[in-house]
């Protein structure tokens, strides 16, 4: 029996990879002015980022409702999937994995005489990050995964897909938290462009290079360094409002010869609302480092007391 796939709407898939694969959404919840929509269902990616900068008060997010997830479960049932593999984005930057947690114990409840085996998985990344595990996922099923197998993938290489994220807007960092207001004014009166990545569960900025050519110059040269060739068959690039930035940056890679698919997405309204406007992000396997190491190490040891 297949794997039904399913996540929460940060995956920021594409609709034509949804249709392909037949992956489930749990939409997250914006708040703009008052007003709640649900995302990718109530507004557009481009409604958002066109109207963004006339918004009175910023937007802000929550979690898929449990009502959401369960709807998922309930339509695998009715495709006749008895396994589900929901990827959800990292839960130390959202709700969204305890949400899927809530709602799995609900539907076990409305439901006990189901039979149908639900597990849930923890991305720890963000936005086309989680996207890139559940498009390989997708592949892998069709290359005869069993559920088990899929979900010791993701356990696996979850920790090895590696994210950098640019950031044009530098008052979404600053709401954020992630960068002092002192020195956003500095970066916008020096026309620095913060690159974030994913550390110990969280976005956390790594490099800030003046002007976008340097930041495609860094995305290169950090691609060329940390590609694992080997896990990566395909890359996924990621943007907000500008989509020759993102075609600039394929453009780049495909002069270094990379021999995979890429795919360019859209980064969607969720995660819009808290990188804005001319965001660009590139996912991709890197080769085993000092973190996954750790990993592996706890994971042996679990086993081995288990």
């Amino acid at each position: 029996m297949k794997t039904k796939l399913m996540a929460d709407s940060t995956c920021d898939l594409s609709q034509e990879i949804l249709n392909r694969y037949n992956i489930c959404l749990a939409p997250l919840v914006i708040s703009i002015e008052g007003k709640e929509y649900r995302d990718r269902i109530d507004i557009s990616n481009d409604e958002f980022y066109k109207n963004l900068m006339t918004f009175k008060s910023y937007p802000t997010t929550s979690m898929p409702s449990p009502e959401s997830y369960i709807a998922c479960i309930h339509e695998a049932v009715e495709q006749g999937y008895e396994k589900i593999l929901c990827i959800c984005m990292s839960s130390g930057t959202s709700g969204s994995y305890q949400g899927a947690i809530l709602a799995k114990e609900l539907y076990y409840e409305q439901n006990p005489k189901s039979n149908i085996q639900f597990e849930i998985i923890d991305s720890v990344s963000m936005s086309h990050g989680s996207g890139w595990l559940i498009m390989k996922c997708a592949m892998l099923i069709e290359n005869g995964y069993t559920f088990e197998e899929l979900i010791e993938y993701c356990e696996t290489i979850k920790y090895r897909i590696k994210h950098f994220l640019s950031v044009d807007d530098l008052d979404s960092l600053i709401r954020s938290g992630r960068l002092s207001n002192a020195r956003g004014v500095i970066g916008k009166l020096l026309n620095v462009k913060p690159i974030m990545s994913m550390k110990n569960t969280r976005g956390a900025v790594v490099a800030k290079k003046r002007g976008t050519r340097h930041v495609y110059n860094y995305y290169i040269q950090e691609f060329n360094n940390r590609v694992d060739y080997e896990q990566t068959n395909f890359v996924i690039i990621g943007y907000t409002s500008d989509i020759n930035k993102a075609e600039n940056l394929k453009a780049l890679l495909l002069k270094i010869e990379f021999k995979g698919d890429i795919y360019i997405m859209q980064m969607g309204v969720a995660v819009g609302t808290h990188v804005g406007l001319g965001g660009l992000s590139m996912f991709f396997v890197e080769k085993p480092h000092e973190d996954f190491m750790h990993h592996m190490k706890e994971k042996i040891i679990k086993q081995i007391h288990s």
